[in-house]
């Protein structure tokens, strides 16, 4: 094919497939980039709402387990008088009883006077007599009714924090004070986990810790705030910030005020660890999608292959058809010249013969008795019988030459194979080949234009004549029924084909004859009329045997099963 036809076709594939991609993918990713950004904020509203949710609820919870252990030591203020507190005894029983009742939550109770000195004490350290008239928590409790204080170590050398509470008997103020378990207060922060990276901490207003720190984090880790994060739904006093760590990674703070302001409940995670989820769905549907773009792109490549293959099949058979169109326009001028040809020659001939039948009448009433009489009617008879001859070689040139006539007719092929012999009998007298015919006498007529098929079988028999012309042979031709089909297979005993061209000997153009000899348009021609019809043309040939073509042809179905057809056709 041209060069230039096939960068056409290149073309037009390029061009298929960019457009049936772009059509196909450019909806798919406008559409899928909105609900993928729809789907990453309502889901980054839901994790912040959860964990706002979570930090609130925990910041309630120890709220109120710090209201609930202040409330229970001002009961002891209110229910007993100094004196009663301040009694040794009293004092360890009363402990004893609070711890029967609350668990071992409160480690001590005592009592300090108005010089900031420990004047009673229970608990299991040796603390009475203790001067906590310069300890900060001390100090920041005065002046006010109840206080707790932050976590600190103190005289025992061990985490806690106290809660006082201050009164005055007999003008003398004087201070009860209670020491809680920091390890019951520190595991209610220490158990809100989330994921692998999340974990809770408080921090009083100072930015130091009052409970344990992760143990890989939390006391290595700086974090510098960054973008603070508002949406609709947040818990009143909870705040959400993203921040970045030292360790160069990124971290969602949520932070709520406790302990009056004094404290706030930190919960930190991985923003990676906390959007897992997320990304990990994101991550199933972008490979969704690469799936889906990659089965439209090869689905886009096999489409626009296909179409401009059948495009370029299409472009073929057109110039095909247009190259059978000039050959048979050309046979048609020859035909018509041939015509003109026969038809001049035969008028003269008719006359050759008229003449010749009248000069021999003459002869027998008149001509006188003659020596040579019987050469002369010899040779009259001879003129006659060659120009009879003449005149039916004429006739059947302008019937065969006459233009071809496409209206389907019925046609007895075994007649019609006998015409075609008729008009190859002298060439193939002057090849020395001999014709065997096996005609069926009872086949079927069938429905096909005569003229096409006058085409087809004297061109197979002038190549099977041609093929032979060198050293003689035998052209068999046999007219059968097999089925529903009617059989008409020439063969002859030719030098036969290579298996090489068989699989083109239909092609248009392709010939194995000599130059001058072939135009290669012959079997091509063959092959559409016979395919036009309905039915097929094989070839099957050996090199040194013969070469011999089948040509099958359909039996139209019976008036009956062609009423049924037409009953069906319009229903």
């Amino acid at each position: 094919m041209h060069p230039e036809k096939t960068t056409s076709y290149d073309r037009l594939t390029r061009n298929i497939v960019l457009t049936v991609i772009t059509v196909s993918l450019a909806p798919l990713i406008l559409v899928g980039g909105v609900i993928f950004d729809q789907f990453r904020s309502i889901y980054s509203e839901k994790v912040y709402s959860h964990l706002s949710e979570v930090v609130d609820k925990h910041t309630t919870h120890i709220d109120a387990f710090l209201g609930d252990k202040l409330h229970e030591i001002q009961y002891l203020n209110t229910a007993y008088s100094y004196e009663q507190l301040i009694s040794g005894d009293f004092l360890t029983k009363t402990l004893r009883g609070m711890q029967l009742q609350y668990g071992r939550i409160f480690v001590d109770l005592g009592v300090i006077d108005e010089d900031g000195r420990q004047v009673a004490y229970a608990g299991p350290y040796d603390l009475l007599g203790a001067d906590y008239s310069e300890a900060d928590w001390y100090r920041e409790s005065r002046g006010r009714d109840a206080s707790v204080s932050d976590v600190f170590e103190g005289l025992r050398q061990s985490p806690h924090f106290i809660i006082t509470i201050n009164n005055v008997t007999g003008g003398k103020p004087w201070t009860l004070r209670a020491t809680v378990d920091f390890l019951s207060f520190s595991h209610m922060v220490e158990n809100i986990r989330i994921g692998e990276t999340g974990f809770a901490y408080i921090l009083n207003d100072g930015g130091v810790f009052q409970t344990k720190p992760h143990e890989d984090l939390g006391s290595k880790l700086v974090l510098t705030p960054g973008e603070t994060i508002l949406f609709a739904e947040a818990q009143k006093g909870v705040t959400i910030r993203h921040s970045h760590g030292s360790d160069n990674e990124t971290y969602v703070t949520v932070s709520s005020p406790l302990n009056g302001g004094k404290w706030k409940l930190v919960y930190q995670q991985n923003v990676t660890d906390a959007f897992s989820d997320m990304a990990r769905t994101e991550y199933v549907v972008l490979v969704i999608f690469a799936l889906g773009g990659m089965g439209i792109v090869a689905m886009a490549v096999f489409v626009a292959r296909k179409l401009v293959s059948r495009c370029r099949a299409m472009d073929r058979e057109s110039e095909f058809m247009n190259r059978q169109m000039v050959e048979t326009g050309k046979l048609a001028a020859i035909g018509e010249l041939a015509a003109g040809i026969a038809h001049e020659i035969n008028n003269p001939v008719a006359i050759m013969i008229e003449e010749a039948g009248w000069v021999s009448d003459l002869m027998k009433d008149e001509a006188p008795p003659m020596p040579s009489r019987g050469e002369v009617d010899r040779a009259l008879n001879q003129v006659v019988t060659q120009g009879r001859r003449c005149k039916d070689i004429t006739h059947k040139l302008l019937s065969f030459a006459r233009q071809t006539d496409p209206r389907v007719t019925q046609v007895s092929l075994p007649e019609l194979v006998r015409e075609v012999v008729e008009l190859s009998m002298q060439r193939a007298r002057y090849g020395h080949v001999d014709f065997s015919l096996d005609m069926d006498p009872t086949l079927p007529t069938v429905a096909a234009s005569m003229s096409e098929l006058q085409q087809v079988f004297l061109n197979l028999v002038n190549n099977s004549i041609q093929a032979m012309e060198a050293d003689g042979g035998t052209l068999t031709i046999t007219c059968g029924r097999e089925g529903n089909e009617a059989v008409v297979v020439v063969a002859d005993t030719g030098p036969g084909i290579p298996a090489a061209n068989l699989g083109r000997i239909f092609d248009p153009f392709f010939t194995t004859k000599p130059v001058g000899k072939g135009s290669g348009l012959g079997l091509s021609i063959c092959f559409g009329i016979i395919h036009q019809m309905g039915g097929d043309i094989e070839v099957e040939s050996t090199v040194g045997e013969g070469t011999r073509f089948t040509v099958r042809l359909p039996f139209p179905p019976p008036v009956d099963q062609q009423a049924r057809q037409q009953e069906m056709h319009h229903d």
